[in-house]
């Protein structure tokens, strides 16, 4: 397939603008960056070191300031606000969207949140901070308020004269939302429904009352499942007693599914999804150091394990060859569990009644990949040992490397569907913790149970 276009002249754009930055050659940049959508400015900021991205932020004209801010990253976003006055925001964030505006304010300490909020005017500032009494994370945190109201005994024709005084319409809007005077939701009317109609024809008539709505305290992750599986452009947010708060239209969802990936990525390696490519060098050791320092308390019990089998590793030398074999493929088999529950459960397919269905199955699944592994690695061990001479019981070589790898293969499996269920009822995000967990367990139960037997048919 041929690449787009627009996509191949954005891209030379791109590297005219780094080849413009190399050479020192500041009027070019400034040309450059006039030509640029925000969202790619946003991506050469977050490409770039921080040297050079603040020449770029300097030469950016100020009235793109809050057009480039909505697409950046938060912690570089961040860091482009601290050096920015009150009033300077302010202006930068006038002509946003409020949902992009609460995305921005919810991340600033509450004091400069106050000082910003007094500059902006009065109805978006009383809008903005209704939108802020929700958290993040939910759908009132991350819906848009600018919503297309109507009443329902109104007729096409004055809704189309209300659309052509209002002037330009909110983005992704799709339907017109009925209420009544006291702003419950009534039902939607799509946009060509109102266009094809006649004139005369009363809102009552075709307002369809059977929609998906979105209540306000619902996750961001279960919003953006709702819209994947019932293919929305938008959909309305509605509070307890069913009033219309805002809508979450399709590009807000897509911001929550690639930042849920890449919280997913990213944490399974113990790194922050937001992290900076280009951050300071301290600030990412530091971050790093954390979790380097975790994964050390891990290797340390495995290491204790195997310390307490010193005297049977020094009468089956063989033993230290064979050693890392059985943690590390209990530690894969789990590993490939834990991803799938993880996966099922940011998707909602896991509940309370298939819970026990799900751990029968990968016990059934590892104990046949168990017995046909184990009787892999016990064929294998015994030829070695036999071509060795290692000078030890070669059957009883072969059952003890069998029997752990049969052991770890199903502790592993087991803790894989087990662990991210239970990190999730004590609050604990599983992407984040589930891995340490399972290659503590493995790890230590792989050597116990190799070491253990070993001591068992050699001590």
């Amino acid at each position: 397939m041929a690449d787009n276009p627009n996509n191949q002249t954005r891209q030379e754009q791109l590297q005219l603008l780094n080849s413009a930055l190399d050479s020192g050659h500041l009027i070019p940049v400034r040309n450059l960056l006039e030509e640029l959508h925000s969202a790619d400015i946003a991506h050469l900021l977050e490409s770039t070191p921080p040297r050079v991205r603040n020449v770029i932020w300097q030469l950016l004209d100020r009235e793109r300031e809050g057009d480039v801010l909505q697409h950046l990253n938060d912690e570089i976003r961040q860091n482009f606000i601290e050096n920015m006055q009150p009033q300077e925001l302010a202006n930068a964030l006038a002509d946003l969207d409020t949902d992009d505006v609460v995305d921005i304010l919810g991340d600033l300490s509450h004091n400069v949140s106050n000082q910003v909020l007094r500059l902006l005017d009065e109805q978006n500032r009383a809008l903005i901070e209704h939108a802020l009494t929700y958290p993040e994370d939910t759908a009132g945190g991350l819906m848009n308020i600018d919503t297309i109201m109507i009443r329902p005994r109104v007729s096409v024709e004055v809704v189309l004269r209300y659309l052509r005084i209002r002037g330009n319409m909110p983005p992704n809007t799709d339907h017109l939302y009925v209420v009544n005077s006291r702003d419950v939701l009534i039902g939607s009317v799509p946009i060509s429904a109102i266009l094809t109609c006649d004139p005369e024809t009363s809102i009552t008539q075709i307002v369809d009352e059977e929609m998906f709505t979105i209540p306000a305290e619902m996750k961001d992750t279960e919003v953006a499942q709702i819209f994947e599986r019932h293919d929305l452009v938008s959909a309305p947010v509605l509070d307890n007693e069913g009033r219309l708060l805002g809508r979450i239209t399709i590009d807000d969802v897509v911001d929550v599914i690639r930042e849920e990936a890449d919280h997913s990525l990213m944490s399974m390696a113990g790194l922050d999804e937001l992290e900076d490519t280009f951050g300071p060098v301290m600030e990412t050791a530091r971050k790093r150091a954390i979790w380097l320092g975790i994964n050390l308390i891990t290797v340390i019990l495995a290491a204790l394990v195997i310390g307490l089998f010193e005297e049977t590793i020094g009468k089956v030398t063989l033993l230290a060859v064979l050693l890392p074999i059985v943690p590390s493929m209990g530690g894969i088999a789990g590993t490939q569990t834990l991803t799938l529950v993880i996966r099922g459960m940011s998707l909602g397919h896991i509940s309370d009644g298939n819970q026990s269905y799900l751990l029968k199955k990968e016990l059934a699944v590892s104990v046949i990949n168990g017995i046909l592994w184990a009787v892999i690695i016990s064929s294998l061990v015994y030829a070695f040992s036999v071509y060795r001479e290692s000078g030890v019981n070669h059957m009883h070589l072969a059952i003890t490397v069998g029997g752990a790898m049969l052991f770890n293969l199903i502790t592993g499996v087991l803790s894989g569907a087990s662990i991210p269920l239970v990190l999730k009822k004590l609050n604990i995000d599983p992407a984040i913790a589930g891995g340490v967990v399972l290659t503590t367990v493995t790890d230590v139960a792989g050597f116990f149970a190799l070491l253990g037997l070993a001591a068992y048919f050699f001590g």
